[in-house]
């Protein structure tokens, strides 16, 4: 069984416009022989966002969470100590705190990341796109 880490942008979309997925993302998140992953910290950027105002979901985010890890067996990563001082390896490519955070994750539980954010190719870690 493969495991795969989520971007929250690739959550997004395939739970509210997967056209936006490609192809080779669309056919990975299918398959069964995969497990997708979501980080507790993509929650916390949605939940950011969504009290900000920028962007809005059809149902609230606890149940749109809730109901994909029920229809789809993703697994929640949380938030380790280990990702945390991870983040003092990191070269200084990207800004946005939240991708930084999932580049230290993919980086200590080697998992491959779904992005189209070509920027974490900076830092060696396998993004799938």
């Amino acid at each position: 069984m493969m495991r795969v880490l989520i971007d929250t942008h690739v959550f997004i979309w395939w739970t509210s416009d997967a056209k936006k997925l490609s192809s080779r993302v669309y056919d990975l998140l299918l398959n069964p022989n995969v497990v997708s992953v979501l980080s507790v910290v993509s929650i916390w950027e949605m939940q950011i966002k969504s009290s900000l105002g920028k962007i809005q979901f059809k149902i609230p985010l606890p149940e749109l969470v809730n109901d994909e890890i029920s229809r789809n067996g993703i697994e929640l990563l949380p938030l380790s100590l280990s990702h945390i001082y991870a983040l003092s390896t990191l070269g200084s490519h990207h800004k946005d705190p939240f991708d930084r955070v999932l580049i230290a994750q993919s980086m200590d539980t080697g998992l491959q990341i779904v992005s189209i954010d070509e920027k974490f190719d900076a830092y060696g870690v396998q993004r799938f796109w």
